[in-house]
């Protein structure tokens, strides 16, 4: 795979607040359009013929039967059997005319997708031991042998806590967030500590908090795949069915990469504390951007993902 540009444009965010499910306003981008005309054409004896826009998309229309039928007899018939896939069907919904797509999951997939809802679900509780014992965890992958005198303490402020007590900032983001950081501490360490101290690029005078930007990263995924549905509808969300397919652990390692796209964003636009709604707005427009591409079948297919293999 081709190095990957730490350089991002053109993105999208999230509100760090995290009190309640904010609105994310996506950018729109102009896109290519074929100008059809779909006005009728008379003919001499004043009788209309078949409209254009008729002719147009009954084309289209035998095009995709036609692909249709190639990959059915191809992949279905030819294999007889085709597993892991996500299929697809569209929904009427009531006193509307607009289709909904909604996927179809394999038993596997419809297992992983349950198991990660059952962690969404989980809130982070500082009185549970083993939740104590997670941020103890995380202290250590990030700063070694140095002793945390109390769970409760200024020290927690130089990971990117907002207060002395760190699970005042979980809110919305659950015990899952926490899960995250430590996902990404253990599986790529050489990243944790390249964002955890910031240690690439011309950085802001007034940088954002490591921790609670993880936690915002967290928040932004869950609506951006929306996991919250019993099934996913959302092109993101149905993409990501796809990838639980082939890695049961396809959340935590797309958080990785989203926490990489988000700190490459940061530094394409120069931004500093008060930007960083915009910048996690940008990082989910590209990030689905990426999830829309033909070719990704798993989380290490996204062109971003060689950001966490550079040194």
């Amino acid at each position: 795979m081709a190095h990957f540009s730490r350089s991002y444009s053109n993105f999208s965010s999230l509100d760090m607040s995290m009190k309640k499910s904010p609105q994310i306003s996506l950018i729109n981008h102009p896109i290519a359009k074929t100008s059809v005309d779909f006005s009728s054409d008379e003919d001499d004896n004043g009788g209309v013929r078949r409209s254009k826009a008729d002719q147009v998309w009954s084309s289209i229309f035998s095009r995709l039967l036609a692909q249709w039928a190639q990959w059915f007899t191809s992949v279905v018939v030819g294999s007889g059997v085709l597993l892991g896939t996500v299929f697809f069907r569209v929904l009427r919904r009531p006193g509307s005319g607009e289709g909904t797509m909604v996927a179809e999951l394999s038993p596997l997939q419809e297992r992983r997708l349950q198991q990660l809802q059952e962690r969404l679900r989980i809130p982070f509780d500082g009185a549970r031991p083993e939740h104590q014992e997670a941020l103890k965890s995380l202290w250590r992958v990030a700063f070694g042998n140095r002793e945390l005198s109390s769970l409760v303490c200024e020290d927690w402020k130089e990971m990117g806590w907002q207060g002395n007590d760190p699970s005042t900032d979980f809110r919305g983001g659950g015990f899952v967030s926490l899960e995250n950081l430590l996902f990404l501490a253990n599986r790529f360490p050489r990243s944790f500590q390249r964002l955890l101290h910031k240690e690439e690029g011309k950085r802001a005078a007034w940088e954002y908090p490591f921790a609670v930007a993880g936690l915002n990263i967290t928040f932004m995924m869950i609506q951006m795949l929306d996991l919250r549905s019993g099934v996913p509808s959302s092109h993101s969300g149905i993409t990501f069915c796809r990838m639980l397919a082939e890695d049961e652990s396809a959340f935590d390692m797309l958080y990785c990469v989203a926490f990489e796209m988000m700190d490459a964003q940061w530094l394409a636009m120069h931004a500093s504390y008060m930007e960083f709604n915009a910048v996690l707005r940008a990082t989910r427009t590209q990030l689905e951007r990426e999830l829309m591409l033909e070719d990704v079948h798993r989380v290490e297919d996204l062109p971003a993902y060689s950001l966490l293999l550079s040194t």
